[in-house]
Parts: structure tokens; sequence; C-alpha cells
């Protein structure tokens, strides 16, 4: 770089003197050794600016600024000195020429450069990704700029809402309005399109992703700008569209005060601290900065990934992280845990929770669910810990499975206890739904299955599910329990349900493929429904009646449901027990069913909600 700018920037010099006189030979013959010396002056000069320490595939308009600030400063010093001594051996206005005519030819000679060594760091006979941009904002621009140095995308055009920019060019490409989609692809060949909005909210990028998913290439997104570094937007933060951004759901921010009441500063003891629930339970707790935060479960593996995974957390705060192997059955293991580490707090999400596995092993999944509960509730006021919150879920209402069956026991357990113990702690429950990202959750599992080329897997074409993101979820079943005074039921909103055929559907199109169906069955992946699993119901509810209230959180409500007396539940839970022990599969559901008489049979529920479904189509 140096060596190219000695041998050009004195012809720079010289063709400033040569326009300022309007003549090259007499331009010649004008003091060409001081021609020679200004120019080369300008050597180092660009050097104190930086343009020479730059990698040339790299530079940018900052260095280019700072060489021009350099240079203008250098002929400024040179004319002043010139009028101060009174120096006529050039004409002094071809210094200023000079400026021009040396800054047009870095600027030009340093994105030739970069142009061509760009080109050559592209793999020979690799063909770079045709990329349409969705957002010519910012986030936008940069990303086109990064996409120019990358192997991977090559970006062509842009799409935007907004008229202002629509026909106009951004970072050297077209903007077509966001209604030429079509066009746009077409015209461009596009081969994928990245939303790169991100400060749009949950809802917005829902709405964004609805229109250009239908266009029939691949979706990508941008994160939002919290999640990109500096908020600068790089090839390397494109990430798959997700079914959270098709949720379109904003989180509402967690109340400080009600987020850090049972938390700072206090022992906590989370059971089924590796499960995805209290894994996520337990990163919220770290944050508010807890005395102690005692895990509790009994795989050892996801103990270990929890633990390690907190003990890094929380190396530069206060907090002592304890790892506990064992099971919430083990109940002289747990009343040591509260006794010994003084547990003041209590969330308990361990339970068994996979449908079909838990019908086809009732026996486990009643020992585990309800007499587990029992032992941590008895544990919790035993040791006089102040709060206990039970983790449940919406299938505890009128439950068709054993799962759900066991999870409305549990309540019952934790509203008995709420009564038996009251004013020594408090006992409270928090029910929700479905979380993404969850083992066993449905998205993986139609990610995978679109890789492998189909086809997707439903039970039911009109099953429905509530969804929730797990760390918001975790957020309110905190705020939940601060709020508790004893006994009630919280109920999470989960906003509105999705229907899983539609979210295939979605995610199809979101990876540029179409469904296969009998009107086009030239497509790509097929959609097959095999048959509700046993226990399954196609709607999920939240509340068993109508008797809720709002809370001081707008995500959540309360609710006073049906409870046993304490001495009564003490009566039926033994004889459950005895079931249990006996392993007799009849006699565990006659108790279950005098402990829950809401719970019914699936196929008898189903099929109640089937009839209706075709009632309603038929008077549509």
């Amino acid at each position: 770089m140096m060596g190219g700018d000695a041998l050009l920037l004195p012809l720079c010099m010289l063709a400033a003197v040569t326009l300022r006189l309007g003549s090259l030979e007499q331009a010649l013959d004008t003091a060409p050794q001081v021609q020679l010396t200004l120019a080369l002056l300008t050597l180092p000069v660009l050097g104190a600016a930086g343009l020479y320490r730059t990698v040339m595939r790299y530079i940018d308009l900052r260095v280019l600024a700072a060489s021009s600030i350099a240079l203008g400063v250098e002929v400024l010093l040179i004319y002043t000195l010139a009028a101060a001594f009174q120096v006529h051996v050039l004409p002094r206005s071809a210094v200023l020429i000079f400026w021009f005519v040396a800054f047009a030819y870095v600027v030009t000679s340093r994105f030739v450069a970069r142009a061509l060594l760009r080109r050559g760091l592209r793999p020979s006979g690799r063909t770079r990704l045709r990329t349409a941009i969705y957002g010519a904002g910012e986030a936008g621009a940069q990303l086109a700029h990064a996409m120019a140095f990358s192997t991977d995308y090559k970006a062509v055009c842009f799409f935007d809402d907004r008229r202002d920019l629509q026909n106009k060019t951004v970072a050297g490409l077209r903007v077509y309005s966001s209604n030429d989609l079509a066009e746009g692809v077409f015209r461009h060949e596009v081969a994928q399109i990245v939303v790169a909005i991100p400060s749009a909210s949950s809802a917005q990028k829902k709405h964004l992703i609805r229109r250009v998913e239908g266009v029939g290439v691949p979706v990508k997104i941008l994160p939002g700008l919290l999640d990109l570094a500096d908020g600068q937007a790089g090839v390397s933060d494109i990430r798959e569209v997700d079914a959270v951004d098709l949720l379109g759901r904003d989180a509402v921010p967690p109340d400080p005060s009600l987020f850090a009441r049972n938390i700072a500063g206090k022992a906590v003891l989370v059971t089924g601290a590796g499960g995805s629930i209290g894994g996520e339970l337990c990163r919220q707790i770290v944050s508010q900065r807890p005395r102690k935060l005692v895990l509790l479960d009994h795989s050892e593996f996801a103990l270990y990934s929890i633990d390690h995974e907190l003990q890094h957390a929380v190396r530069t705060s206060d907090t002592e992280v304890i790892a506990c192997l064992g099971s919430v059955l083990d109940e002289a293991l747990v009343h040591s845990i509260l006794a010994h580490h003084g547990v003041q707090t209590v969330y308990h999400a361990a339970a068994y929770k996979h449908v079909p596995i838990v019908e086809a092993n009732a026996q486990q999944g009643l020992r585990n669910n309800v007499f587990g509960t029992l032992i941590v509730a008895r544990a919790a006021a035993e040791a006089g810990a102040e709060t206990c919150i039970l983790v449940s879920t919406d299938k505890a209402v009128r439950p068709t499975n054993v799962m759900g069956a066991s999870k409305r026991i549990a309540e019952l357990v934790f509203q008995a206890a709420a009564l038996r113990w009251s004013g020594r702690t408090v006992f409270s429950m928090v029910r929700f739904g479905n979380v993404l990202g969850s083992s066993g959750s449905v998205v993986p599992l139609f990610r995978r299955q679109i890789r492998a080329g189909g086809p997707i897997t439903i039970t039911h074409p009109d099953i429905i599910r509530y969804f929730m993101l797990i760390p918001e979820a975790a957020q309110l079943v905190i705020q939940a329990g601060a709020m508790a005074t004893g006994g009630e039921v919280f109920v999470l909103d989960m906003g509105e349900p999705v229907r899983i055929a539609d979210l295939a559907r979605s995610m199809i199109r979101l990876s540029g493929l179409t469904e296969r169906t009998a009107e086009n069955p030239h497509g790509d992946i097929a959609i097959e429904a095999v048959g509700l699993r046993p226990g399954e119901k196609l709607f999920e509810e939240l509340l068993i009646g109508d008797d809720e209230v709002p809370s001081d959180h707008p995500r959540i409500r309360c609710a006073r449901e049906r409870h046993v007396e304490a001495a009564l539940l003490d009566k039926m839970l033994q004889s459950l027990r005895q079931a249990c022990d006996a392993n007799d599969s009849e006699s565990m559901l006659r108790q279950v069913r005098n402990l829950v008489p809401e719970y019914r049979s699936a196929d008898e529920v189903n099929a109640e909600a089937s009839a209706a479904l075709a009632a309603r189509s038929q008077a549509s």
C-alpha cells in the first residue's frame, strides 16, 4: 500500500498543479522537487491516520474519514506556512486541489482493492445463497453489508412496508414493496428470505412471518435487538424461524418486588431441578441472589448439567449452590435437606409428565406425582418453610389420563396442606399449559421430520394446545408464589391456543417446502394423523370452574377450586397407597376416580369434542 501510494501520490500532485495551471508542460516545469516532497510527506500523514494498519479487505468509511481529515490538516498546514513565509514556488490553490485529487485516489484505490480481495477470498465454484432481506432499515442495511463479506450468502434485494423506502436503493440493492414479494423473488431468483426487523414486537414478527411464509422459499430471521451483539447485525445472527416467533406473544417484564420477594437473601429449594421447568426456575432464581439454592433431582446427569451451569453463573455472587441427588419419594432425605439447609422457599417441580408413559406406568406415576408431593408438603411444614409452591399443569383440569389426575391429586394435597398448616407455611399452586422447548416438545420433533423428508406426524388434525415460553413460565411461577396467601390455584395466561396441524404447516412453508395432500400430490412433506395417544384429549383447559379473579399481575389469574378436607383426604390417600403397593390397576383407577370425580376416559371426552366440532362445521 505504501509503495503504491509513493508512486501515485506524486502523480496526484502533478494532476493538481496541471488543473491549476491548465497545462501539463507548465506543471512539469513548476518546482518538480517541491511537488515530489509534498506528495511524499502525505505518506506519514496517512500512516498516522491508521490507513496502513488496516486490513484491506475489511477497510471501512471510518478509516477513510480519518485519512481525509489527516490530509486536510496537512494541506491546511502547508497553506498556512506558505502564506506566513510568502512562499510562491507553487500556486497555493494547487495544494487545495491536491487534497481533493489525493482523497479521490485513496478512496477509489482502497475500495477497488477491497472488492478484488473479497472476490479472491470466495472459494472457486462455490455458489452463494441468493438472499432477500425483509426490512431495509438499519439492521437490514448492516446485514446486506455483512453479506458482502460472506462466502455463504449474497444479498440481492430488499422488501419493506415503508413507502418512503420502496423503489429506492439501500446498500446498493433495490427495495421492493412487501406487496411485490412474489415478483421480487422471481426476478432475483431468491433462494431464501431473512426477516431483519429486530425492533419489531413479537406480534409484529408473527405478522411479518405470516406474510412471507407462503412465497415458497425458506424463511429465516434476525433475533431481537437485545440479542444482537453491540446492536450490530451480522450473518452469524441469522437463525431459523422458531415456533416462538409464530406465537406472537410479548413477555411482560417481571415485577421486581414480586420477583425477589421469596428469593433474595433466602435459602431456596427446587425439586426436579434438572427438568425443563425446574432448570429454568433455577436460572431465574440465581438472578435474584438467594443466600442458598438447593437442587434436588433423581437424575444424576440432569443434576450435574444444571449444577455445572449454575456454579458458573454464581461465581461473582455470594449465592451457594448445593446439588442433592435423590428422589422426592425419599422422605428422610427430603426432611434432612429442608432442615439442614434452613430452606425458606420451596418450588416443587419434580413430576413425571409424559402422558403416554405415565398412562402405561400408572403405579410409578401416582407414587412420584402424588406421594412425592405429599412428602414435600409435610417436610416443608415441619421444617417451617415460609412458602411452598407446586408447579401444576392444565392436564389436571377435568383429566382424561393418569398423569393429569395425579397432578390434580397433588393440587388437592397442597390445598389440604394450606388448611392444615395455615399460619406456618403458605402453600399455593401454579397451573399452566405446554412450554416450548421442553423435553418432548413437538417443535424439535417436527424440525427433525422435515429434515428427514417427512412425513410430519400429528396425533389428530383438530388437536390444539396452549403454549408458553419456558423463561416466561418460570418468571410467572415465581411471581405467582410471591402473591400467595394460602390455598390459591394460580392460572397463567397462556394466550390463544395453537392448532398443532397449523403449526406443522407453518414450519413446512417456512422451510421453503409445500405440503403433500390429495389436492397437491407432488408436494414435499405430508402431514399424517397417527391417532391420539392413550389418555390424550383434543382440547386442554386451565380452569375447572368459573370462580376466578384477577391478581396483581396482568398474566396471572387466581382461582379457588373444590378441595377435600384434610382428614378425609388422608383416608383416601391411604387407600390409593395400598392400591399402588399392590400394583392393582383397577383398584388404583378406582381410588383415583374417588379423589378426582371429574376424571373421565379420554375416548368419551374426545368423542364429545369431535361431535361438537362436526356440528359446528355443519352449522357454518
